[in-house]
């Protein structure tokens, strides 16, 4: 028990080295977390002081009305991977799919990690909570709405990762026959960090945990409580098709010459527009890629009710609008509404992406 206690009090910096990771190595770890959380080169210092003195947050993960896409979306994590970070950054204590025990033994870990770190472990969410009848989801006969109280009660934060968690997801999506809510909809006592997405993107989900690590706080969040390093911006701005829409020049189908040129895929139904994201610069599969990027066009699945918001290939970049309207102005405006977007309304457009409201065609319509 002793050695077991002296492993778990050493600080990050006393396990890399017991690993054999170089100072070099380590400060070049440090540059890589400063770049992904778009902090300065300034920083790097300070972050490796912080990560070195560190010690490792214990992590409780719960699994409620989700498809284990989130789980699957972190193990694929290369900045820093999953093994680097649950092997050196944190201590993952109870993950229905990641760990070992089972059953009673499961449960009894849940619980040792709540009890041996009172006000300062990280309860990850990733599902929604049924609220219609405990029933629908339960886990070692506790429903996931009394698991989920129970484990927040002596947490200092928690993270909703995935869109289901932090907004209801697919689960909520008309008529919810679950009555599913978000964490945030029941947790209201402590900061909850929304890491949306479905499923979110691998290093987002690293960066937040990363960023508690380094900094004992929690990043900048938007108006939807997401980082904003991450959710600043929307697809729309980051992506390289942008000076297509601009100009007036869509794809009509997935595979006319538009389509093989790169031009703007918002008349295939890219909700890029309207989905705050950083899918454009991250990317996927180890920076391989994105689905814009793959000819196909944005979902807008980091977004709110993402599900009813319309046909994924309808042309309905701005859902909440007038569908009759904003149909006419996609197939004839043409380049009116590249330039509306691009030069009339950027100033606009820029004031609304600062406090994430929705862009109507209304607003896109007006020349004050």
């Amino acid at each position: 028990m002793a050695e077991e206690l002296k492993r778990i009090g050493k600080t990050l910096g006393e396990r890399l080295r017991e690993r054999g990771v170089s100072r070099r190595g380590f400060l070049k770890f440090c540059s890589a977390t400063a770049s992904m959380m778009a902090l300065p080169p300034a920083m790097v210092p300070a972050i490796a002081a912080s990560l070195e003195k560190a010690k490792r947050p214990s992590v409780i993960w719960l699994s409620f009305q989700e498809c284990t896409g989130c789980t699957e979306s972190l193990t694929r994590s290369h900045s820093p991977s999953v093994e680097n970070l649950i092997f050196d950054h944190i201590s993952l204590d109870y993950h229905h799919t990641l760990q070992v025990a089972s059953g009673a033994a499961a449960e009894a870990a849940r619980e040792a990690a709540m009890h041996e770190n009172e006000g300062k472990y990280i309860v990850v969410v990733d599902g929604s909570i049924p609220l219609g009848n405990p029933g629908y989801s339960v886990i070692a006969g506790i429903s996931n709405l009394q698991m989920l109280e129970e484990t927040v009660a002596g947490a200092a934060a928690v993270v909703a990762v995935g869109t289901c968690a932090a907004f209801g997801g697919l689960p909520q999506a008309s008529p919810n026959p679950t009555g599913a809510v978000s964490v945030s909809d029941i947790v209201k006592d402590k900061p909850v960090v929304n890491v949306s997405g479905c499923p979110p993107i691998p290093t987002v989900i690293t960066g937040v945990l990363a960023h508690f690590l380094t900094f004992g706080s929690l990043p900048e969040l938007d108006s939807l409580g997401r980082p904003m390093v991450f959710f600043g911006k929307s697809i729309h701005d980051r992506c390289y098709r942008r000076p297509f829409y601009d100009k007036g020049l869509f794809a009509e189908t997935f595979d006319d010459e538009g389509a093989r040129k790169g031009w703007c895929l918002y008349r295939l139904g890219c909700k890029g527009p309207m989905t705050y994201n950083a899918c454009a610069t991250t990317k996927w599969n180890q920076g391989t890629s994105w689905p814009v990027e793959s000819g196909h066009g944005c979902l807008g699945c980091s977004e709110p009710n993402f599900w009813d918001a319309g046909g994924f290939y309808n042309a309905l970049s701005i859902p909440d609008s007038d569908i009759t309207r904003q149909a006419a102005y996609v197939l004839g405006a043409g380049v009116a509404l590249g330039a509306a977007a691009g030069a009339i309304n950027r100033n606009k457009q820029s004031k609304a992406a600062s406090a994430h409201e929705t862009v109507t065609i209304d607003d896109l319509d007006k020349k004050s």
